[in-house]
């Protein structure tokens, strides 16, 4: 497994999500080989997080988008377990606030980005603007759009790439997750919410709703695979109708980014080296008191 095996390449044209299999279980033979990788993947996020903070030189933002029931949630809780909470965030986006609708599309998103040394995780995102408003136009008026131009879509996603490319440009790593669910996995997963009672809490109307717009999301996230996978931000689309599977992919892909980032600890200068044989000195040589 290859984070690159997921990457839908900048300027493909079209995407399909026929072309992907939900149900893939990306080369793993099995659930607890799977969650052998992680735990190992999780370990090497404790490590390179604390590289991160320490260098202080870039910030990561992670968005996950999927279709309802994909397993966003999920994805928080198991694999960025590994990482200090200290330097994370984490952030959800639902219907906008009359506040927020009044001003641009990317702002309530751009109030709460990562500063350096800190990871950001967005728990859906500003792509909503080009998902469930493309799927719900009227949406628009909210934000004071009554007619909206015929390239409000084209628009939108060349402005969401400007934004990611900028943030790049100043040292965040943008990570992007689409979560590809198949519908009867996703039809399976609202009925256990329905049916089991520590379980019912997850369960609303929009989601059936939804749900019964399969195809209008499905061409709405086909569309902006196609139109916003950048070589400076590409989309990575897992297989999410095996948990398992999704969390140990995901896993793989935050590892490898921080990678590239070639972390490492600062350096002390040799005044500061100094300076701390000095106090190391002056600890060694302390009276030590008796318990």
């Amino acid at each position: 497994m290859q984070p690159s095996d997921f990457v839908v390449p900048p300027g493909t044209g079209a995407v399909s999500l026929a072309d992907y299999d939900p149900a893939s279980k990306a080369g793993m033979d099995s659930k607890s080989d799977a969650r052998k990788l992680l735990a190992r993947d999780v370990k090497k996020l404790c490590k390179l997080q604390d590289k991160f903070a320490a260098q202080d030189s870039y910030a990561v933002l992670i968005v996950l988008q999927g279709m309802d029931a994909a397993g966003k949630d999920g994805i928080i809780k198991h694999v960025m377990s590994g990482l200090n909470p200290q330097g994370v965030n984490v952030f959800g986006f639902r219907e906008p606030s009359p506040e927020e609708a009044k001003h641009d599309f990317l702002w309530r998103e751009s109030k709460v980005l990562p500063e350096r040394g800190r990871i950001a995780i967005f728990n859906r995102s500003y792509y909503e603007e080009v998902l469930i408003v493309r799927v719900h136009p009227d949406l628009l008026k909210t934000q004071g759009i009554d007619d909206p131009s015929p390239d409000i879509w084209p628009s939108r996603y060349e402005d969401i790439n400007a934004f990611e490319r900028h943030l790049t440009r100043c040292g965040t790593t943008v990570v992007k997750f689409c979560l590809h669910i198949s519908k009867e996995q996703q039809r399976e997963r609202l009925l256990e919410r329905l049916e089991t009672p520590d379980k019912m809490w997850k369960a609303s109307d929009a989601d059936l709703v939804a749900h019964s717009e399969w195809d209008a999301y499905a061409a709405a996230y086909e569309a902006m695979l196609a139109n916003t996978s950048t070589a400076w931000a590409p989309w990575h689309v897992v297989p999410s109708d095996h948990k398992w599977v999704a969390r140990c992919v995901v896993g793989c892909i935050v590892v490898d980014a921080l990678k590239k980032l070639h972390l490492k600890y600062p350096e002390p200068s040799p005044e500061r080296r100094a300076r701390y044989a000095e106090l190391a000195k002056q600890l060694l040589e302390e009276p030590r008191t008796a318990h």
